[in-house]
């Protein structure tokens, strides 16, 4: 009798640190030492000053790989020093889970609730629930809880009953900060480079872009100015790549960005994307018809 193999999750935790490669090597192998998992990504950047891991593990060591990333994050990183372009509230600033398969999302809300829950306790952290884990209306959209970022919120929190934090103290850590930690759908990370220091134009281009201010539905985008490269970034995260398509997103910026004389110097993705979103890409550019993904080499091969 052949025993079902344990559902798989992926966890893509960011982490406040992306210029010093042997605290991302050190934070990355405390991880890569809970039994289980499995390494798929390392992404850090200098201007964000922030790294993103993927990887995936058994769902019975789920929790102990979080906790181990929350660890390390204090054991490594102090926000007092800390300065990068994009918004952050804490060490370890996001750890979602994703669930793979046919796990059902509310185990992932599930290993949300526990994380957090452990986090709190060990380490004195503040939590913050998110997306399909958040226990209120206003917390489902991260960027309503990393608000003003890490300053703001060690000067507001203790007085705020808005922003008590879901576990945990109602003080951020001294030097860790706080944490969101949620269940979420596979999402792209997609960043777009413009020719021009001029921040305002990325910050047009982003809230005509992002579905709050009335653009794209499943978009979120931020205008973020790159010091010292004399560029700027519109920075998003595409949670629903199917509706709101990678190809979408780039033809509105491009148009956007020739619409005010501003060149787009080039995109990047951050951590991994599904196969699906890169051949709906290639079915775009090449105008193919009748295109199956059966017919990529590599996908008969895995297939056997």
């Amino acid at each position: 009798m052949s025993c079902m193999a344990e559902p798989l999750v992926e966890c893509v935790p960011n982490f406040s640190e992306g210029r010093r490669p042997e605290v991302i090597a050190a934070i990355r192998d405390a991880v890569a030492a809970v039994e289980g998992v499995r390494v798929l990504d390392t992404h850090a950047d200098a201007a964000h000053n922030r790294f993103v891991l993927t990887y995936v593990v058994p769902e019975s060591s789920a929790v102990a790989s979080g906790l181990a990333a929350a660890r390390a994050a204090v054991q490594h990183i102090d926000l007092r020093t800390h300065q990068g372009v994009h918004p952050r509230i804490g060490a370890l600033d996001v750890f979602p889970f994703v669930p793979l398969g046919d796990l059902p999302m509310a185990r992932c809300v599930a290993l949300a609730g526990a994380l957090g829950q452990v986090i709190a306790a060990e380490l004195g952290i503040p939590v913050y629930l998110y997306e399909e884990a958040a226990r209120r209306p206003d917390r489902a959209n991260l960027e309503n809880i990393r608000k003003g970022g890490f300053e703001a919120l060690r000067d507001v929190l203790p007085g705020a009953p808005e922003r008590q934090p879901d576990l945990g103290p109602a003080a951020v850590h001294p030097t860790a900060g706080a944490v969101a930690v949620g269940a979420r759908r596979p999402l792209i990370a997609f960043n777009v480079y413009l020719g021009s220091p001029d921040v305002d134009a990325a910050k047009a281009i982003a809230r005509i872009v992002r579905h709050s201010s009335g653009g794209l539905r499943y978009v979120k985008a931020l205008g973020l100015e790159i010091p010292g490269t004399g560029s700027t970034q519109v920075s998003m995260n595409l949670t629903n790549y199917r509706a709101s398509s990678i190809v979408t997103v780039m033809d509105m910026i491009r148009a956007e960005a020739a619409r005010r004389g501003v060149p787009v110097l080039r995109s990047e993705v951050v951590g991994l994307m599904p196969l699906d979103a890169v051949l709906d890409a290639a079915r775009a550019f090449l105008q193919l018809r009748e295109f199956s993904p059966d017919q990529v080499l590599e996908r008969r091969l895995w297939q056997g």
